[in-house]
């Protein structure tokens, strides 16, 4: 690849930054070769898509609707609908969530709503608070190229939402920065006076002695010779076509047909060729692949005449040689992205394949088709141009202003250009990227990695939610389950959250100091150091803490959803250990986006594989033998009776038996929960099983200080109403929590929820410039965690107030609304 500084700049970018980016530029200045060329150099884990199955196909990619599984209609309106019909598989989700970069060719078709519809599924995957994920997103392309195509059904959908159909009208790119690359040096054409005079039709500056320049090409009544090797291009299909068809037919001599054939999955909309290629002794062809030999003997583009035709051969002939060329059927492979079971590298593998004869007939292609090839000798037919960038299009196929034939003069309402292209273009050309730019997107990046690595708002959010679906249920759990869930909150509240709203303080300090991580060693001694101390706490608090959750529930849904959000907790929990194990030795960007992407395949190979333990840890469990027998015992039980586990005892009755150890009916019958059509059905089996445990551990039998059950069932205590009662009795928040045997913490969550419901005045529990303070902060955080809301006020405000003040501002919101 010819390399310049523009090339370069654009490669850092990508390389060394987290920055999304638009590469565009004329036709001709190598945006096709850099894409390849940056396949072949990047290290990050690389995902190509384009528009259309050709371009999708020629970057070596798959298409944007293939590979996010959005379906042709306009994405709006109806965004939750999208996103339940999109159906991944596990390898499909596996490669967006390691997915480090995004490559969008061919950007000037992509229609905002595409783009956001993009931006939207990779945040479903990846970070819902980041754009796109949290993924780069490198976009190429050139606007004053072909544009999006928008029925007018379809525009009347987008109107409303969009100022215009073109990617950069999409919210996702309004609302956040991107940088734009513009090349200018063009290597297609060579003739500066050519290559001025197509600037001036790009950019729709056309003076007079320029149209007079271009309208010296126009040949009235041009017939060209057969030999000659021009190729017309045409603004309609239907017109290629006709004239194709007729240049084929007036030929003598025998009709031979090449069939393709196709292995595995090639979308017909892909085909490169004819999937039926008709051919005569005589008609003009143009190669449609590159020539894989050494000798380079053919290009996609090159146009030639056949000569002869010979079982599964055919000999063209180009003009301006005296060789012919033997032509034989070619490959085109059709690649999915799959993920390297060994390395865990995001891989292109081929899942099909297209073989036919590189050609196609070529007295005439679309303008839309001569995409991206170049012509040595081109006729033009734009009169009947309908779209912006259409005639820049075609003009630009050629390699020379001698090669090129206008069947009809250029006017200037054949040129038509969108004025809001035009606008977003000078801004671009105005505020091109320098290496002042490149080294603060560098800083940022480093910042951002580093950042995110001490920040615990999920683990915090899925915690939250545990504990909520806890309170709500409490029937559902046994104490020591509740007990260890208010235990792994306090954990981590005190010994990981606070402390960390701390470091990132120290963070932000040391680099005003020295802004580069990499050059800033009392940084990267204290990433040690907090990397050691979070390891070990997050091991300690979260990690260990899970395996102590007994998820065996006897509701299914209570337990359905205690298991995804413990899942989920699980993995943000690996994935945070892997980000400290790979600050041990010092912050390093690479080696942190190696590390947690290779996280996120093993997390995704073992989802579903592995059926998830109930418990793993008994340290909060008495008798912990005895409680495998009996919970073992109750699932065989149900399976012969074909009947649900807590049918046999319930949940909160296991670990009462465990607890008191009942070794006769008499003790049995004491136990809550047990009713005398159970103890008659399995009492036997669970005081023989109980009564072997405590004779095998000699265990003495204590007394079981329970009542018999009464026959009236006791009402539901409220407990928030109780804690909400006691306040409004003026006991204070420490008294009540105390007499209550309850946190602080969760005394203040039940107050909060009253102030929720508008039944307390927010302002009896915080300063009402402090609660404005924190109502402000949660209308403009994006990020409503508690974790982030610390790290924001530090000491100026408690987790307490924190949720007191988001209640009032629940409130107040509601109000308004």
């Amino acid at each position: 690849m010819k390399t310049n500084k523009q090339l370069q700049l654009a490669f850092d970018f990508v390389q060394y930054t987290g920055q999304n980016i638009f590469l565009t530029g004329k036709a001709g200045t190598g945006k096709t070769t850099f894409l390849k060329s940056l396949k072949q150099r990047s290290p990050k884990r690389m995902v190509v898509v384009a528009p259309t199955g050709v371009a999708a196909i020629n970057a070596a990619g798959v298409t944007i609707h293939s590979f996010f599984q959005l379906s042709f209609a306009p994405q709006v309106g109806h965004e939750s609908k999208h996103s339940s019909e999109q159906r991944f598989t596990k390898e499909k989700i596996n490669i967006m969530r390691s997915l480090d970069l995004l490559v969008i060719d061919e950007v000037s078709m992509v229609r905002a709503d595409v783009l956001d519809a993009i931006d939207r599924t990779l945040r479903r995957f990846k970070n819902k608070r980041k754009p796109f994920g949290g993924a780069q997103v490198l976009m190429i392309g050139d606007l004053q190229q072909l544009a999006p195509v928008v029925k007018n059904e379809e525009w009347g959908l987008l109107r409303h939402e969009y100022d215009t159909p073109y990617f950069f009208s999409s919210k996702a790119l309004r609302e956040f920065p991107h940088v734009s690359i513009e090349l200018t040096e063009v290597f297609r054409q060579q003739d500066e006076k050519f290559i001025a005079l197509l600037n001036k039709v790009r950019e729709n500056k056309l003076d007079e002695e320029a149209r007079q320049l271009l309208n010296t090409r126009y040949i009235p009544d041009f017939v060209p010779g057969d030999e000659d090797g021009y190729i017309t291009l045409c603004t309609h299909n239907i017109s290629a076509q006709r004239i194709n068809d007729s240049k084929l037919s007036v030929l003598t001599g025998k009709k031979q047909v090449f069939t393709a054939s196709v292995e595995g999955k090639f979308p017909e909309y892909s085909y490169p060729t004819d999937f039926k290629l008709e051919l005569k002794v005589g008609a003009q062809v143009m190669f449609v692949k590159n020539d894989s030999n050494p000798e380079k003997r053919f290009y996609n583009g090159k146009i030639g005449q056949v000569q002869s035709i010979a079982d599964d051969r055919v000999y063209v002939l180009c003009p301006g040689e005296d060789e012919e060329i033997e032509v034989e059927p070619q490959n085109w492979e059709n690649y999915k992205y799959s993920i390297d079971k060994e390395s865990g590298e995001i891989r292109e593998e081929m899942e099909g394949m297209f073989t036919q004869i590189p050609l196609k007939l070529a007295w005439a292609i679309t303008i839309h088709k001569s995409q991206g090839l170049t012509f040595e000798k081109a006729i033009i037919d734009a009169e009947a141009s309908f779209a912006h960038g259409q005639v820049y299009v075609a003009l630009s196929r050629c390699k020379s202003l001698e090669g090129m034939v206008l069947s009809s003069p250029i006017a200037g309402k054949s040129i038509i250009n969108d004025q809001k292209v035009s606008g977003f273009i000078r801004n671009v050309e105005e505020n091109q990227p320098g290496e002042q730019e490149l080294n603060a997107a560098k800083l940022a990046f480093q910042k951002e990695q580093l950042t995110e690595i001490f920040r615990f708002y999920r683990s915090e959010n899925l915690l939250r939610n545990i504990a909520r679906l806890v309170n709500e249920n409490k029937g559902s759990f046994p104490d020591v389950t509740i007990a260890q869930i208010e235990k792994m909150r306090n954990g981590n509240d005190n010994e990981i959250v606070a402390v960390a709203a701390k470091f990132h303080k120290q963070i932000t300090d040391l680099l005003r100091q020295q802004p580069d991580v990499y050059q800033n060693d009392p940084l990267q001694e204290r990433i040690k150091k907090a990397a050691a101390y979070f390891g070990e706490k997050v091991q300690h608090v979260l990690a260990d803490g899970i395996k102590k959750i007994d998820m065996d529930v006897d509701n299914k849904e209570i337990k359905r959803q205690l298991k995804r959000y413990v899942t989920d907790l699980k993995d943000d929990v690996q994935l945070k250990l892997t980000a400290f194990e790979s600050c041990l030795e010092g912050f390093d960007v690479k080696r942190l986006m190696d590390s947690r992407a290779k996280t996120l395949v093993k997390q995704s190979k073992s989802s579903g594989k592995q059926k998830a333990k109930e418990i793993t840890d008994f340290e909060n469990i008495p008798n912990p033998e005895l409680f495998e027998q009996l919970r073992n015992y109750r699932t065989e039980k149900a399976g012969e009776l074909e009947i649900p586990p807590f049918m046999i005892f319930s949940q909160k009755v296991l670990y009462a038996l465990v607890n008191y150890l009942p070794t006769d009916a008499a003790s049995l019958k004491l136990i809550n929960g047990l009713g005398p059509r159970k103890v008659t059905q399995f009492g036997a089996d669970i005081t023989a099983i109980i009564q072997h445990y405590c004779k095998e551990n000699k265990i003495e039998k204590g007394e079981i200080p329970l009542q018999e059950p009464q026959k009236e069932k006791k009402e539901k205590v409220d407990t928030k109403l109780l804690s909400f009662d006691l306040f409004k009795s003026g006991k204070s928040i420490e008294e009540i929590a105390k007499e209550r045997a309850l946190s602080a913490n969760t005394i203040e969550g039940h107050l909060a929820h009253y102030i929720k419901l508008g039944e307390l005045e927010a302002t009896r529990l915080v300063e009402e410039e402090k609660l404005k303070k924190i109502a402000e902060y949660f209308e403009k955080a994006e990020d409503k965690s508690f974790g982030a809301a610390k790290s924001h006020f530090g000491e100026e405000v408690s987790y307490g107030e924190l949720r007191i003040g988001l209640s009032y501002w629940e409130h107040e919101n509601e109000q308004k609304n």
